[in-house]
């Protein structure tokens, strides 16, 4: 009875002994909070310090310095679409949304629609069409947005605006006792009561130091991220903030990442309800580097940036070749959303960098990411493509790497336990990942055909469209890239797969925005429906040319229709054009068509000038209802050769 007695004193005392030391640390470190491997600064006066030491090209003296972009406008460029709200009944009873890349997970573009209206920004206006019936189409109401308006999210009846602009205030930096001017660049959410559309009632503003970045809806849950190179005055640093309505500025935590970065960036990472007016916006800021990819889930937000160390730890460097310079890895943090917070979980590393968004994935709790590593060895220049998988922990269980070597990444995606990932430097291989195994990912078949692939959409279980460009040997043993092609692909063998059609439209340099913005790319597989704009360079021949086969160019803008299925392929159901007056030369010209949407039978076809209704069924036009486009609003437009 003594010994077990004794033996509990000492336990205990060991307990309180232990406690005693950690409070110590705990008080020795106190206000660095350190979350996995991010570290939050505890005093103004401390992230001025950590910046003047590690970022480079920060200037100090007695006048005004800024990190280069600071002050200065930043821009930022399968599963089926969410439904925004219920259909009021009189609209259509089937209609899209946006192209997303999870289902569940909303992700903001200057168009959206409930069925009945459409929602579009257009310059500086906000406009709201009643597009339901097509025959009756009509503007209800026009907002001016103070700003750039550039994306928005539609939950019920409200909506919400991105807009990004510029501030000017008045600060006291120390030493001095005059006031000194300071320009930043913010980013305002507008959220406007719609519940009648005719008249949007501006309800409250959120205001985000930094330019708009990127931004998801969850439900009634935003989550937006804005970024800011630090700004100096003199030699003081000016803090990220969050205001509501013009009131008292939130001072969101600041974190860094051990990992030192060559430079930084104040991401601002911010949660707000649409619908809850008194809800207090969740915001935390991290010093991170550029290059930084967005990907979300239901359940996790992943911030994912390029660094460029001096060597990999791990497992992973016992296979790498030395390098004659640096090396790239790739950092991701992961953060817990839901109910409108963000609470930073853990920390993961890989080699190489991303292609964009669809390099990362979420499946049964795991991370799934895709990387290209490109550097020097002593023998020249490597290049080649790796795959991992991450527990939530952020520990990297499953590696397969140096697929294609010499060549990079053009395209990936992620569906259920496979990859399909597209590579090319001279010929295009789509490789079929097998995940099922997040401990042992492998390659189950690939097929090489010429082209190449920059976006890819499930058609089905077995079936995988591409779009992209068709690319030729050329006579100097090199590659010259033609013009926009189509493909579809069939992975029920998933040993073998194979390409069941493929189209190409135009010349070299027909484009598309479908290949830069998954948004622009319309695919309804129960109509069989895809829908992209194109830009498209076309071949007129020269009959009175003495030279035999002597053409010249000519160039169309508008948007493609196709019906599409693993039987027939694609089968070209018609075209539609905004430029009925005649061909217009420019890039992004304002009849080009730059997004399009369903409802019931007629396609929506949007450029910034109309949007146009045609009837599905015999490509007729329905209507077109003309937006508040303004020339000279808009940057102007580059040539397309």
């Amino acid at each position: 009875m003594w010994n077990r007695k004794a033996v509990l004193v000492v336990v205990l005392g060991c307990l309180v002994i232990a406690a005693i030391i950690g409070t110590a640390l705990a008080s020795e470190d106190a206000g660095n909070e350190t979350l996995g491997d991010l570290q939050k600064f505890s005093s103004k006066e401390e992230i001025e310090a950590f910046l003047k030491e590690h970022a480079q090209g920060v200037e100090h003296g007695n006048g005004y310095s800024w990190l280069p972009g600071s002050g200065g406008q930043e821009t930022a460029m399968d599963a089926p679409a969410p439904t925004s709200a219920p259909p009021a009944p009189t609209a259509a009873r089937d209609y899209s949304t946006t192209n997303v890349q999870v289902e569940g997970v909303d992700e903001a573009d200057f168009l959206k629609n409930d069925g009945k209206y459409i929602y579009v920004i257009s310059g500086e206006t906000l406009a709201i069409l009643e597009a339901f019936p097509a025959e009756e189409g009509k503007i209800v109401s026009e907002t001016r947005i103070d700003g750039i308006p550039t994306a928005l999210f539609l939950a019920g009846d409200r909506l919400v605006v991105f807009a990004s602009g510029t501030e000017e205030s008045m600060t006291t930096v120390k030493g001095s006792i005059t006031p000194v001017p300071i320009q930043r660049t913010v980013t305002h959410a507008y959220i406007y009561d719609i519940a009648d559309r005719s008249e949007p009632d501006l309800v409250r503003t959120q205001t985000f130091t930094g330019s708009y970045y990127d931004a998801r809806m969850i439900g009634d849950d935003v989550y937006v991220l804005t970024r800011e190179a630090p700004v100096w005055i003199r030699d003081e640093i000016v803090l990220p903030e969050v205001r509501t309505d013009g009131g008292e500025p939130i001072l969101p935590d600041v974190y860094r990442p051990g990992t030192p970065l060559q430079n930084y960036v104040f991401y601002t990472a911010s949660a707000f309800s649409v619908k809850n007016d008194r809800d207090t916006p969740d915001a935390e800021t991290f010093l991170l580097g550029y290059d930084t990819t967005l990907f979300a889930s239901q359940k996790n937000l992943y911030i994912g940036y390029r660094y460029m160390g001096t060597a990999y730890s791990g497992p992973v460097a016992a296979t790498m070749p030395d390098y004659a310079g640096s090396r790239e890895e790739t950092i991701v943090h992961r953060f817990a959303i839901g109910d409108g917070r963000i609470d930073y979980r853990a920390m993961g590393r890989v080699p190489g960098h991303l292609l964009n968004q669809f390099s990362l994935d979420e499946y049964g709790e795991n991370l799934r990411v895709a990387t290209t590593v490109e550097g020097w060895t002593r023998e020249g220049q490597i290049q080649y493509n790796n795959v991992y998988v991450l527990d939530p922990s952020m520990k990297t269980i499953g590696t397969l790497e140096h697929i294609a070597p010499d060549e990079r990444i053009y395209a990936a995606r992620f569906v259920g336990d496979r990859l399909y990932l597209v590579t090319f430097k001279r010929i295009d291989p789509l490789f079929v990942i097998d995940l099922s195994d997040p401990n042992h990912p492998g390659i189950l078949g690939k097929l090489k055909i010429p082209g190449y692939s920059d976006y890819l959409h499930p058609y089905d279980a077995d079936h995988i469209i591409g779009i992209g460009k068709e690319t030729d040997e050329n006579g100097w043993g090199g590659v010259s890239v033609g013009g926009l092609k189509l493909a579809l692909f069939d992975v029920s063998d998933v040993n073998k797969p194979i390409q069941v059609d493929a189209v190409v439209i135009g010349e070299a340099g027909t484009d598309s925005e479908a290949l830069r913005d998954h948004k622009a790319f319309l695919f309804i597989q129960e109509k069989d429906l895809l829908v992209i704009p194109v830009s498209e360079i076309k071949r007129v021949e020269n009959p009175s040319s003495r030279y035999p086969g002597s053409y010249s160019t000519t160039t169309w803008q508008g948007a493609y229709v196709y019906q599409v299925n693993p039987s027939s392929g694609f089968t070209l159901e018609g075209t539609v054009t905004h430029g009925e007056k005649g061909p217009s030369y420019a890039w992004n010209a304002p009849d080009a068509v730059r997004r399009s949407l369903f409802m019931d039978d007629t396609l929506y076809t949007i450029s910034q000038r109309s949007i146009v209704m045609t009837n599905l069924a015999d490509g007729s036009r329905v209507s077109e209802v003309f937006l508040p486009y303004r020339e000279g609003a808009y940057p102007p437009p580059y040539p397309v050769w």
